[in-house]
């Protein structure tokens, strides 16, 4: 059944991904890459700080800096767990797609970490901002989402690597949103 899966998530894969034309590979490549979003993530921080103060925004940044290393090491026991070859690692597709974001990249790619790890931020900030910024979620839901896609048009992951590694982030961002708001509520008094 695993293995009717991971067939089948190849023709997708390869859907989109040929999907793909030179002109927007710049730009694509430029999404795909980490260092890339610092500078809204350093946005993220300070919207907090100017909405909560210090305090909580320091909570919140922690809650951040705690997600994003659960979520990544947990899609790393799962990529070393399954060992699935990333498109441009695997030797039964070779020359079938535009592989254009490969160098440097590990072997395996279920699941996506990208995915995760930006489908968590997108949901733990933008539910913490709601109050402030009502529509702010939906669009870091599209900002995740547009990074994810990225991921597979330079041909370094798979449809299902995404789709389950957004699943990851959805589950971590809910989790550390319970866990930052019971540390607010908790230590309220402290944090105000």
């Amino acid at each position: 059944m695993v293995q009717d899966f991971f067939n089948w998530d190849v023709n997708i894969f390869l859907y989109f991904n040929n999907l793909g034309s030179p002109q927007w590979d710049a730009f694509w490549l430029l999404i795909t890459e980490k260092e890339t979003w610092i500078p809204l993530y350093v946005i993220f921080l300070i919207l907090l700080y100017l909405k909560f103060g210090w305090k909580k925004t320091l909570v919140a940044g922690i809650c951040i800096a705690l997600m994003i290393t659960c979520a990544d090491q947990f899609t790393n026991i799962l990529k070393n767990y399954f060992q699935r070859y990333r498109p441009c690692h695997n030797p039964d597709i070779q020359g079938m797609f535009r592989a254009i974001g490969c160098k440097g990249r590990g072997m395996y790619g279920f699941t996506s970490a990208h995915a995760s790890n930006h489908v968590a931020v997108a949901i733990f900030v933008g539910v913490v901002l709601k109050k402030h910024y009502k529509y702010l979620i939906y669009i870091l839901l599209f900002w995740a989402m547009m990074i994810a896609y990225s991921r597979v048009y330079v041909g370094v992951h798979y449809t299902g690597d995404i789709f389950f590694g957004m699943l990851i982030g959805v589950v971590f961002g809910i989790g550390f949103l319970y866990l930052y708001n019971y540390i607010i509520k908790k230590y309220k008094s402290k944090l105000d």
